[in-house]
C-alpha cells in the first residue's frame, strides 16, 4: 500500500507540464547523443549542468537522467545502420545489428531494440520503485575483491563474443588490457607507454579506438566489395518484426531484463558490462544460438535489453547509498547535491517528491523514447539507400568530426585512422574486435580493485577466494573458461580419431 501512495505522489509529480516538458527534453537529447558519436551522455550532462542552477531540482533531475538513459537507446542505431557504436554499451550489438541491417533486416533490427529497451526499461524502473532499499543493501556487500572477480567473469564471458576461435578472442582480450594500460597510473602517476606524448597521460579515449575498429575498420572492408554495398543499401526490408520474431527474441528480452536489473544494481558493473554478458548468455543458453554473429535477433534482444534494464537500476546506489555507478551517475550526484540534496537512505523519506517523481518519470520516459524512435525507424532505414559514394565519406566525415570532438584533439583522429587499419587487418585474420574493447574498458578497473585489494589485504592473494562472493565469481569464471574450449578440445579428438580410422 506504501508502494501504491508513493507511486501516485510520483506520478502526480511527474505528471505536471514543466516535469513533462524536462523527461522529453531529456529523451530527444540522449537519443541524438546516442546516435552521435564522440558527444556521449557524460559530455552532454557536464554542458547542461551549469543551466540547471536555476532550474527546479525535481526537473533538473528529470531531464538529466533522461539524457543518461535516452542514450543508451539512441546508440543502438548507428550500431546497427553503419557498424559504428554510439555508445560503449551498443559495442555488442554492432555484431548481429548490423548483420541484420546487410541482410535487409535494417528496421527490424532497430524495432527490436526499441522494444527490448522499452520492456527493460520499465521492469528495471519497477525494480527500482519496490526495491531499492533492500537491494541498496546488497552493495555494501561488495569490496574490491568481489569487484576484481566480477570483472574477470566479464572478461571470461567476452570469449563467447568471438564466433571464431577462442584462442584468438583470448589474444584479443589481453591487446584490449593492454591498450587500458596506456596513460598515467593513478597509484604513483608515473605514465605508462606513453612514449613521450603527452596527449596520452590521460590513456586512450574509448571512442577514438571504437570509431577506428568498427567504423573506419568497416569503410576499409567494405571498399572491396563495393557491388555488394550497393546491393545491401538497396535491401532495407520491412520495420516491424514479425510473429517469429516477436516468438524468438521474447525470451532473450526476459534474460536480459533480469540480468541487466541484478548488474546496474553494482556499483562500477556499468551498461556495457550488463549488455556483453548478455550476450555471453545468449550464447550459452539460446536456442538460436548457432545463428549469433550472423545476424540473429538474439544478438539485438538480449544486450539491448540488458543495457536498459542497468540504465534503470543504476540508480538505486546512487540514490540510496550515494554511491555513483559510474561517471555519468557521479555526475547526477553531483547535480543534487548541488540543489542541496543529500544523497542516501534518506532520500527516499526527506524528498520523497524527487524520489518517487523521478522514478514516475522514468517510466514516462520510456514510453516517450518509444514514441521518439519507432516512428523515426523509417527514417532511420532511409539511410541504407542513400548511394555509396555518398554514404560512406559521410561517415568519415561523421566519425572524424566526432573523434575530434570528444578531446578536441586532432592527433585522435590520426590515432583512430591507425586503429581503422587495425580493424581492417583484425577482419582479415578473423579477430573478433569486441573481446577487445572489452578488454579496454574492464581492464583498469579490473586493475585498479585488484592494488587495492592488495593493500587492503596486505598483500595475500587468498584474499581472492576466503570471501564467498569472489570465490564464486572466479569458480563462474573458471567454467566459463572450460566450456569455451570444450569445443577446441572436442575438435582435437575428433581429428584424432579420424586419423587412427
Amino acid at each position: 500500500m506504501d508502494l501504491f501512495n508513493n507511486l501516485l505522489l510520483g506520478f502526480g509529480t511527474a505528471l505536471s507540464w514543466y516535469n513533462l516538458f524536462y523527461c522529453f527534453l531529456g529523451c530527444l537529447l540522449g537519443t541524438l547523443i546516442g546516435i552521435l558519436p564522440g558527444l556521449g551522455p557524460l559530455a552532454t550532462i557536464s554542458m547542461l549542468l551549469p543551466i540547471t542552477f536555476g532550474m527546479d531540482s525535481t526537473s533538473a533531475l528529470i531531464m538529466l537522467s533522461g539524457i543518461y538513459y535516452g542514450a543508451a537507446y539512441g546508440g543502438s542505431t548507428t550500431a546497427i545502420l553503419v557498424n559504428l557504436p554510439g555508445e560503449t554499451s551498443s559495442v555488442v550489438t554492432v555484431i548481429d545489428g548490423h548483420q541484420m541491417a546487410r541482410q535487409g533486416r535494417a528496421g527490424v533490427a532497430i524495432a527490436t531494440a526499441a522494444i527490448g529497451s522499452f520492456a527493460a526499461g520499465c521492469v528495471g524502473t519497477l525494480v527500482l520503485a519496490a526495491f531499492a532499499a533492500p537491494l541498496s543493501q546488497m552493495a555494501y556487500r561488495f569490496g574490491s575483491a568481489e569487484y576484481f572477480s566480477l570483472m574477470v567473469v566479464g572478461l571470461i564471458g567476452a570469449v563467447s563474443l568471438s564466433s571464431g576461435s577462442v584462442i584468438k578472442a583470448v589474444g584479443m582480450i589481453i591487446v584490449g588490457i593492454i591498450l587500458g594500460t596506456i596513460g598515467t597510473d593513478l597509484e604513483s602517476g608515473v605514465p605508462r607507454f606513453t612514449f613521450g606524448v603527452a596527449h596520452l597521460w590521460d590513456g586512450l579515449d574509448f571512442i577514438v579506438i571504437a570509431v577506428g575498429l568498427f567504423a573506419f575498420g568497416e569503410v576499409i572492408a567494405t571498399l572491396e566489395h563495393k557491388d555488394e554495398t550497393t546491393e545491401v543499401t538497396m535491401a532495407v526490408g520491412r520495420l516491424m518484426p514479425n510473429r517469429e520474431d516477436f516468438r524468438r527474441m521474447t525470451p532473450s528480452i526476459l534474460r536480459g531484463t533480469a540480468l541487466g536489473s541484478i548488474l546496474g544494481i553494482l556499483p562500477g558493473a556499468g551498461l556495457s558490462i550488463a549488455s556483453f554478458m548478455s550476450y555471453s548468455l545468449e550464447k550459452k543458453v539460446s536456442r538460436y544460438r548457432h545463428l549469433l554473429g550472423k545476424g540473429a535477433i538474439e544478438g539485438v534482444a538480449g544486450p539491448e535489453s540488458a543495457n536498459n534494464a542497468a540504465a534503470q537500476t543504476a540508480f538505486i546506489p546512487t540514490l540510496t547509498l550515494g554511491i555513483p555507478g559510474g561517471p555519468t551517475m557521479a555526475l547526477l550526484l553531483g547535480a543534487m547535491i548541488m540543489h542541496d540534496i543529500q544523497p542516501g537512505p534518506q532520500v527516499m523519506t526527506k524528498n520523497p517528491e524527487l524520489f518517487w517523481g523521478l522514478i514516475a518519470s522514468m517510466w514516462i520516459g520510456n514510453l516517450m523514447l518509444v514514441m521518439l524512435n519507432l516512428p523515426l525507424v523509417g527514417l532511420w532505414v532511409k539511410l541504407l539507400q542513400i548511394p555509396y559514394r555518398v554514404l560512406y565519406p559521410a561517415i568519415m566525415l561523421f566519425c572524424c568530426i566526432g573523434v575530434y570532438a570528444s578531446q578536441i584533439s586532432v592527433l585522435d583522429v590520426y590515432i583512430a585512422a591507425g586503429f581503422g587499419l587495425v580493424g581492417y587487418v583484425l577482419r582479415k585474420l578473423e579477430c573478433e574486435p569486441a573481446p577487445l574493447v572489452l578488454g579496454f574498458v574492464l581492464g583498469p578497473l579490473m586493475e585498479a580493485h585488484f592494488r587495492r585489494a592488495m593493500v587492503l589485504s596486505q598483500g595475500d592473494l587468498t584474499t581472492f577466494i576466503r570471501e564467498p562472493i569472489s570465490a564464486s565469481f572466479l569458480f563462474v569464471a573458471l567454467l566459463l573458461l572450460l566450456l569455451a574450449f570444450i569445443p577446441v578440445f572436442r575438435k582435437k579428438i575428433e581429428v584424432v580419431d579420424n586419423g587412427f580410422n
